[in-house]
């Protein structure tokens, strides 16, 4: 198979043979994420991480610590908290080998184009993480928190607690990925900067739902929080796609350029 590539740059393989290397792949993506699990185990009773995420509800419960309703509610917390961090550290793994079975039937210029985004892809998703942390966390629950604060005591569990903030962060780290998708889009010839331009309006609209839907708060708070940050996502995938599409046409123009004398010759004949 390796021979074959290196015969065939677009590594024009038999169906079946498709088939054995997408299932190695998926194995390999597995024993990722189980290995990652191992080390997310290891990382979140070493370091923490569930104090970590306990400590912007902390202000809210009065005995400093988050309830639990089974016995073996702490064991299960910390496993799906390793399997989340397993996921995350497997993700460059998984990623590898899906671009590794995809790059193949990719041109070159595609596959420049589409490298330096899988990195800034997961630049981009920590820095979604983190601002879902940071900011958004901790508005979130002071919205929250402040209905019914008169006649209600706070009485959270740490199962529902852990799955509104696993949500919450995995849903900024994704809505950071626009420009990468933008990026992806443009790079394969499905999508214009002249089009993301004229459909700024409807971006938007669509924009202020989804910042509506992941952020709960007042409008202050909404527009700082996630509108601002998600328009300027989309101006700087407008930028992105400029660029690439403007490397697009000046390699267009060459080709058709270097492609033209023959054009003519074949014509006179």
């Amino acid at each position: 198979m390796r021979l074959d590539r290196k015969i065939n740059p677009r590594a024009e393989m038999p169906f079946l043979e498709h088939l054995e290397e997408l299932r190695w792949r998926i194995i390999w993506s597995a024993l990722a994420v189980a290995v990652g699990a191992v080390l997310g185990f290891i990382l979140v009773v070493r370091f923490d991480v569930l104090g970590l995420l306990v400590n912007p509800v902390r202000p809210y419960v009065s005995a400093d610590k988050l309830g639990y309703l089974s016995p073996a509610d702490p064991f299960w917390v910390t496993l799906q908290l390793a399997l989340v961090v397993g996921l995350l550290l497997a993700l460059p793994v998984a990623a590898y080998q899906l671009w590794s079975f995809f790059a193949p039937a990719l041109e070159k210029h595609e596959r420049r184009a589409i490298v330096p985004s899988l990195y800034l892809g997961l630049v981009l998703f920590a820095a979604g993480v983190a601002m879902g942390y940071f900011v958004a966390l901790p508005v979130a629950l002071r919205f929250l928190m402040s209905f019914q604060s008169r006649s209600l005591e706070p009485m959270i569990v740490i199962g529902p607690y852990l799955a509104f903030v696993t949500k919450l962060l995995v849903a900024f780290g994704a809505v950071f990925e626009l420009p990468v998708v933008i990026l992806v889009l443009t790079s394969l010839g499905l999508v214009t900067p002249q089009f993301l331009a004229s459909k700024r309006r409807h971006a938007m609209v669509g924009i202020t739902i989804l910042a509506s839907a992941i952020t709960p708060g007042d409008v202050v708070t909404l527009t700082l929080v996630m509108m601002v940050p998600l328009m300027l996502l989309y101006e700087l995938s407008i930028l992105l796609s400029r660029l690439v599409y403007r490397r697009r046409q000046r390699r267009e123009e060459a080709r058709f350029a270097a492609a033209a004398p023959v054009g003519a010759v074949e014509a006179r004949s």
